[in-house]
């Protein structure tokens, strides 16, 4: 993969109680905690005038046949 597809991993301290409730809210959207909170920062992000656009996703199966 480029580097530009490959997700940022960092550490993120949560509150045990914030983690809780992530991980509700995540298991009720049936999502991963990580995408739930990628969702709501974008969301956040959102509500605060700050467009993210989403990165292209990898492509998927073989390379064409060709040249």
């Amino acid at each position: 993969m480029a580097d530009a597809q490959q997700k940022k991993a960092f550490a993120l301290r949560l509150d045990p109680a914030v983690h809780a409730a992530v991980e509700r809210l995540a298991a009720g959207e049936l999502r991963s905690a990580n995408a739930q909170i990628e969702v709501l920062l974008r969301e956040a992000l959102e509500a605060r005038g700050c467009h993210v656009g989403k990165t292209k996703p990898a492509r998927r199966g073989r390379p064409p046949k060709g040249d």
